[in-house]
């Protein structure tokens, strides 16, 4: 099981999947960037939650609503991009070599399911647990269905995930991938967590217990 951001790939990609639809689609729409600086201020601050953050962002970045096909036109472009460009050589020998071993391979992250979905079928992925989008009809809104696929919302949504595919947990081995203490829970929650490219405090906390750390730049 891999996280996404800064572990399969070298870049976060939220806000890259954001600005990169604004740009081809309305690129005057770029010029809220200051706003969107402000919200993370207010994030950072703990005045809005994650996930309200999230909306905004996607709200001033790509309006209120976007045609399904249109936008899945573009994540597919993004993918795309993303999968060649920040997915790391060493990212994909390690999940080839899960799969030469026989392992499911997962990708589980808080990316949203519109772009992940097909980052994954290009890495030859075919189980995704991932934030959710809010559709009316087939028309995508700011809105996140459910949770934010984050911290302990993220081992929920991958217990849950389990369930679903009969994976009973007693019966199961798994190997957690992932760059960030927020993921601390599904660490908890593996057989087996292996940091990769740590962030400074999830680098000391796997040293002090001995799991191993990858370095995939």
């Amino acid at each position: 099981m891999f996280d996404l951001d800064r572990t399969l790939t070298r870049r976060p990609t939220y806000s890259a999947f954001l600005v990169f639809v604004a740009w081809h689609r309305s690129p005057l729409r770029l010029a809220l960037l200051p706003l969107v600086v402000g919200l993370m201020a207010a994030y950072a601050m703990r005045l809005i939650t994650r996930t309200r953050f999230k909306q905004l962002e996607h709200r001033v970045l790509l309006g209120r609503s976007l045609p399904g096909s249109e936008i899945r036109a573009l994540a597919d472009r993004f993918a795309a991009f993303v999968a060649s460009a920040w997915v790391s050589p060493q990212a994909r020998q390690r999940i080839a070599q899960e799969r030469s071993e026989g392992r499911v391979v997962v990708v589980a992250s808080a990316a949203n399911s519109i772009y992940l979905d097909p980052i994954a079928r290009l890495l030859e992925i075919g189980h995704v647990v991932a934030t959710q989008s809010t559709w009316r009809g087939d028309v995508l809104l700011p809105d996140i269905d459910g949770q934010n696929c984050y911290g302990v919302a993220k081992r929920d949504m991958i217990e849950a995930y389990a369930a679903q595919q009969g994976w009973m947990r007693e019966a199961i081995h798994v190997r957690f991938f992932s760059d960030h203490l927020s993921d601390a829970p599904t660490f908890a929650w593996a057989d087996e967590p292996i940091a990769v490219n740590p962030s400074g405090p999830l680098r000391a906390f796997a040293a002090e217990r001995g799991w191993p750390i990858l370095d995939w730049g």
